[in-house]
């Protein structure tokens, strides 16, 4: 279990998140939302590790996150933030092969290099320069990096940015895929209905403090999305999920 101990993290005397309580299970996909500047970002790099929080703690498997050494880190999170990018031309299977750095050369590291870009749909692109891919092809060369680390957590910063509407929820599917596999999968997205359709649970964020956490029946509510978002929302039931939609004024 991955647990948030009243967390909170403050730059140049402003709290971008601050008293977040929140414990996250082994075998769930759920989904962080909230509007932009809400946290979401921050919130994902201190439970990564990647930043240290100013205030409260975050725990991983019983024990703190400043326990863990950098290599034991790896191990058992990986973390695909939402600025990404590569400073030399390397392959898409080269940088993919970063992933599996923590685990020292083997005879299996190809293999699992190959696997990890079959996942994501950008096997074809293992020889492409990483410089030269779109950027959603780049998005699937950067996940199939984080899934090259194996690791019971993945902590994913707008996992499905760049992506058309088939690779949104063809990615949406691997994650909830994983989640089944019994990994925790906290994925920070923008859309609303995606996250109906794929995550088991819901983490709402404002102004860096947690508003709301449940399922998606719970959540999905128009009062609740318009306190969220500050827009009116219309939600309606198809084919047995719930929809949420922005709607303008009268």
């Amino acid at each position: 279990m991955l647990e948030a101990r009243a967390l909170g993290h403050a730059r140049q005397g402003r709290w971008l998140v601050e008293g977040v309580d929140l414990k996250l299970p082994a075998g769930a996909l759920v989904a962080l939302l909230g509007p932009n500047g809400a946290g979401k970002s921050t919130l994902l790099r201190l439970l990564s590790g990647e930043w240290a929080p100013s205030r409260g703690e975050v725990w991983l498997g019983g024990k703190p996150l400043r326990a863990y050494t950098p290599r034991e880190l790896a191990l058992v999170r990986a973390f695909l933030p939402q600025h990404r990018g590569v400073a030399f031309p390397y392959t898409a299977q080269e940088v993919v092969a970063l992933g599996r750095l923590p685990y020292g050369k083997g005879p299996r590291e190809e293999e699992r290099v190959a696997w990890a870009l079959a996942q994501t749909g950008a096997l074809h692109l293992a020889h492409r320069p990483y410089p030269s891919l779109s950027g959603g092809e780049r998005a699937r060369v950067d996940l199939a990096r984080i899934l090259a680390q194996e690791t019971p957590i993945l902590l994913l910063d707008e996992p499905t940015n760049h992506l058309d509407p088939k690779q949104q929820m063809e990615v949406m599917a691997l994650c909830r895929r994983l989640a089944r596999e019994g990994r925790l999968v906290l994925a920070a997205l923008h859309d609303l209905n995606l996250a109906a359709l794929f995550a088991d649970r819901l983490v709402f964020l404002k102004g860096g403090r947690l508003l709301a956490q449940g399922s998606p029946s719970e959540l999905l509510r128009p009062e609740l999305l318009q306190e969220v978002y500050e827009v009116p929302f219309e939600v309606i039931r198809h084919q047995g999920r719930l929809l949420a939609f922005p709607v303008g004024a009268d």
